[in-house]
Parts: C-alpha cells; sequence; structure tokens
C-alpha cells in the first residue's frame, strides 16, 4: 500500500537534503566500463589516477631569459658568458659553471649548475656577453621538479566528474582509455491532454512537449542517460502503462499532472503502484506541487508541468539525485551575493527563485529581476541568466541591498 511519510508541505532546504539522504541510503555502485579520453567529458571517474612520473619531471624554466647561479649576481651588474641556449623539448648536456649562462626558453629545463632564470628584459646581449642589470635569487622563474606532484601521488579519486581540466590531467599522465561509471538510465515522462510532439501544430488551446527536450537536456549534462518517453493524455490505463515502462529504468521524472486538479492523474497511478511518497509539496516558487517518493525500489520525481518549474524542480531536486546514481556527489547549490539593482515586493511564505539578470562585473555586481508572467514564461527565462532567490519570511527586498543569486547552470 502506498504510504505518506510526509504529508505537510516541507522546505526547499528540507526536501533537498530528504533527496540526498534517501538515495544515498538506497544507492548501489554503478556498474563500470571502459571509454577512450576523447569520450570521457562529462563521465565519472571509476578508478584512482596517479602521477605517473614527477610533475614537472625536471626543473621548468617559467620564463624567457639566462639560466645562472644567482651568486654571479649577487651585484649587479654582472657580465655572464653565454655558452649555448636550451629551447623547450631539449637540454643540455654538460654543467654550467660559475660565470657562465645558458639562454633559455620557456618550458625548457633548467641546465645542472644553473639554480634561477633572469628574465631577458633585465639583460643586455652583445655576442656571448650577457650584461645582468638585476640580481635574482635561487628558484627565481623555476617551477621545481616534482613541486606539482611526486610519482605515485594520487591525483584523482573515484567519484570526480569528468570536465575539460580532468581530461588535460588525465591527458598529461597518459591514460587514454579510463574506468567510469554508467550512466544512470532515465525515463522522462510528460503528461496532459493539451500537450503535442515539437513536430505538430499545436491548436489553439495545445502547447508542443519542450519538457521532454529540456529534461534530456539536464539528465545528459548531469550525468545521465535521458529515455525519453514522449507524452501520454489524462488517461489512467495509459498513464500507468507508461509509467511501468519508466520504472524500468534507473530513475523517473514525470511532468504535468501533480496538482490537484480533476485530471491530474500522475498522484493517482503512483498511488496504485505502491508508490512511497516522502513530500509532495514543496514551500517554493515555481515548483510548489513537486512530488518525490519510490515505487518499485525506483525513485520518482513528478515535477509540475510549466516549464519554468520542471527546469528549476529539476536544478533543485532531480539533479543531487542522479549525481549521486551516478557515482557522483551531488552538486552543491552555491549562492553569489550581488546588490538588488530595484526594490522587489512579493507576498511571504514561499522561498522563491525568479528569473534575474545579472548587471555589471567584477566584485561591483547588481542583480534585477525580470518582468514575467508566471512559470510558463520562458522567453522571460531564456532571458536571464540568474535566479533572484527571494527568502520566504520576506515580503519586501529594497534596492541596493545584498540578495543571494543562484546562477543558471548550463545547460
Amino acid at each position: 500500500m502506498a504510504r505518506v511519510l510526509e504529508s505537510a508541505m516541507v522546505t526547499c532546504d528540507e526536501a533537498r537534503a530528504k533527496v540526498i539522504e534517501l538515495v544515498s541510503q538506497q544507492r548501489q555502485p554503478p556498474p563500470i566500463e571502459t571509454v577512450p579520453l576523447e569520450q570521457s567529458l562529462g563521465r565519472v571517474l571509476a578508478e584512482s589516477v596517479s602521477a605517473d612520473r614527477d610533475y614537472p619531471p625536471f626543473h621548468r624554466a617559467t620564463r624567457d631569459g639566462f639560466a645562472v647561479r644567482a651568486a654571479d649576481l649577487a651585484s649587479v651588474p654582472a657580465v655572464l658568458k653565454r655558452i649555448g641556449e636550451i629551447r623547450a623539448g631539449q637540454s643540455f648536456a654538460g654543467t654550467m659553471g660559475g660565470g657562465e649562462c645558458l639562454q633559455i626558453m620557456t618550458g625548457a629545463p633548467l641546465p645542472a649548475g644553473a639554480d634561477a632564470v633572469l628574465m631577458l628584459e633585465y639583460a643586455g646581449v652583445r655576442d656571448d656577453q650577457v650584461a645582468a642589470r638585476r640580481a635574482v635569487v635561487p628558484g627565481e622563474n623555476v617551477v621545481p621538479r616534482g613541486s606539482e606532484a611526486r610519482r605515485g601521488t594520487t591525483l584523482l579519486e573515484p567519484g570526480r566528474r569528468i570536465s575539460s581540466v580532468e581530461v588535460a590531467l588525465l591527458g598529461q599522465v597518459g591514460c587514454a582509455e579510463l574506468r567510469v561509471f554508467r550512466r544512470p538510465r532515465v525515463a522522462i515522462l510528460s503528461s496532459g491532454d493539451e500537450v503535442v510532439d515539437i513536430r505538430d501544430t499545436p491548436g489553439p488551446v495545445q502547447i508542443r512537449n519542450s519538457n521532454s527536450y529540456s529534461l534530456a537536456a539536464q539528465v545528459a549534462w548531469h550525468g545521465g542517460e535521458p529515455v525519453r518517453l514522449g507524452n501520454v493524455p489524462d488517461d489512467v490505463p495509459a498513464l500507468r502503462e507508461q509509467m511501468e515502462a519508466g520504472l524500468r529504468e534507473d530513475l523517473l521524472v514525470l511532468s504535468g499532472g501533480v496538482s490537484m486538479g480533476k485530471y491530474d492523474l500522475v498522484g493517482v497511478v503512483l498511488r496504485q503502484l505502491g508508490t512511497e511518497f516522502y513530500f509532495d509539496h514543496v514551500a517554493i516558487q515555481p515548483g510548489r506541487p513537486t512530488v518525490f517518493g519510490r515505487c518499485r525500489q525506483k525513485f520518482v520525481f513528478g515535477l509540475p508541468g510549466n516549464p519554468v518549474s520542471t527546469l528549476v524542480t529539476f536544478e533543485l531536486f532531480v539533479a543531487p539525485a542522479l549525481a549521486l546514481l551516478a557515482g557522483s556527489t551531488p552538486p552543491p547549490l552555491r549562492f553569489l551575493r550581488a546588490r538588488l539593482a530595484e526594490t522587489f515586493r512579493t507576498k511571504t511564505g514561499l522561498k522563491r527563485f525568479l528569473p534575474a539578470r545579472l548587471e555589471g562585473e567584477g566584485s561591483d555586481l547588481s542583480v534585477r529581476a525580470l518582468p514575467w508572467q508566471g512559470s510558463g514564461d520562458l522567453v522571460a527565462l531564456a532571458a536571464s541568466d540568474c535566479f533572484l532567490v527571494v527568502p520566504e519570511d520576506r515580503a519586501e527586498l529594497p534596492a541596493g541591498e545584498l540578495v543571494d543569486v543562484l546562477l543558471r547552470t548550463p545547460p
């Protein structure tokens, strides 16, 4: 029998914490597969990666100039004899002696006998004579061997989501192939008699199924494999059939049909299927009628059908669950602080995430709430680059006040 653990409306923080707690308790390590490095972007690492040698593997020059002994430049001006040059990828076979120097390029290895690099702009060159106009200290303009990482040092742990930075590091240590966790498969199902395919011409009171595509994009961005099941009409048998298909995947995400209207049938069917509900309302705008439960050992999210609500509630609640199922950790919600450009007034009772736009740059940031027509207004959302976060107990935020801003994450 279906069981409701929390029938009262929960706060945003309570809902997010509940999702993370329950998914963390139930999740199992995902299967592992091997992929080439060029296909690893966005995947979750399933193995430790260590340094295959010291990094850098030699004392590396960080400036164009001259490899010198700092002691030779204790008193300047000083004249040194240039005995050669070293380019990146080359080395000097001998040992540099006192009163000598070698011209050296950025990235080249420091020769034996040298302990610093004099930058080119502080030297005058005539034939093989180098006149140094500035003293240096040992280690200046040099990255010591092994100062970035020693051979055998663990550089990446399992559970790390691979971005372009990790790709660069994996390439540096020679990981042409790597073991990653299989991406969780996420079934995406929308419902509603008013919804038609994006390729169809909608009637006067119909809308295209943008949610199916936006949710698929969010799933892919957060490390999952989207399985779009399309849209079903407001019909219990049809809805049940498609939900049962969705429950064969790792996670089921529904959009639409979760409110209290006569034809909002998602809750009805979930109860028929024996779903255990953890919450069915969250004190936020947009997205108050958000459902989270478990059915047949699979977690289920029911998101509101209005597209802005769908996008916001996915980011707040589905994204952390998906990260956990993918073998990673939930991405934290990171807020910026910016000054409010204009006074903002609203009602209390709900925490609001409203389309807004940042202005200025650096530390001189301000944020302006955009005019919007509610949670169906994708035009306003597309014009935004962030959400103004309005606490549930504030009816007015005056212009100039420092407020929380949640950046709109890609995609």
